[in-house]
């Protein structure tokens, strides 16, 4: 399973843009969100074991390029991105989700001891 760290997506976000996935709830995902993702809300459904509710939206989903997952701190995206590889997709687990990418965009303290510890696994 890929995983993918906010500045490598920030990186990204300029050239080869990939499909980014977010399953958070609505009204969360309403509150603030990466500008171009779309909002398939399975979080609650993933979190409870039901993958089907997302393999439910796999005609949602483009084939042709890479897909980012997100969800509050990366941990139900990692079984997003799991389902989305064993149906074949390219897919990567934001790290840290969106409270990776906002201490990200805010150069956080917290994220940047987080990124250190990413760093050192």
């Amino acid at each position: 399973m890929t995983r993918i760290h906010p500045a490598e997506l920030d990186d990204l976000l300029g050239d080869e843009t990939p499909f980014l996935l977010d399953i958070r709830p609505q009204e969360h995902y309403r509150d603030r969100h990466i500008d171009g993702s779309r909002n398939v809300p399975v979080y609650g459904d993933l979190r409870g074991g039901n993958e089907d509710a997302l393999r439910e939206h796999l005609d949602e989903i483009p084939d042709d390029r890479a897909v980012v997952t997100i969800c509050k701190q990366g941990v139900v995206a990692k079984r997003a991105t799991r389902v989305l590889d064993e149906a074949g997709y390219d897919a990567a687990t934001l790290m840290g989700g969106m409270s990776g990418w906002t201490g990200y965009q805010k150069n956080s303290l917290g994220y940047r001891l987080r990124s250190l510890l990413w760093r050192l696994r």
